[in-house]
């Protein structure tokens, strides 16, 4: 189970534009992220600088957003040589879904488990 602090993470999180668009692009790296040429990004993950790239912000602020989502615990980040690597964590996601609806929807907390489909 997580602790009530760590949702209030994730509810920060998911209170952003900017990171909402971060999880959109994560969610699609390949259409999102084709010119990735260090490493395959569905199967590693995005480096920092392209999402920075892609949100049209400077690196420090997309570094800012990707920690706190790494925080909340949806995302994974991988670093290699010189880079780091984010990829969604679509299960924590899903679970942290299913934890919201049962809060404010307790006739329907029973959601399917989350599908990335």
């Amino acid at each position: 189970m997580i602790a009530g602090m760590d949702r209030l993470i994730q509810i920060k999180a998911m209170a952003s534009e900017s990171r909402l668009a971060i999880l959109r692009l994560l969610a699609q790296p390949d259409a999102h992220f084709s010119h990735q040429w260090s490493a395959d990004p569905a199967a590693y993950g995005v480096c920092m600088t392209l999402i920075a790239q892609a949100l049209d912000v400077a690196q420090p602020t997309a570094s800012r957003h990707l920690d706190i989502l790494k925080q909340a615990g949806f995302i994974q980040v991988r670093k290699h040589l010189k880079w780091s690597y984010c990829k969604r964590d679509d299960a924590a996601i899903g679970e942290y879904l299913r934890w919201l609806a049962a809060e404010i929807l307790p006739d329907r907390a029973h959601l399917p488990p989350f599908s990335q489909e």
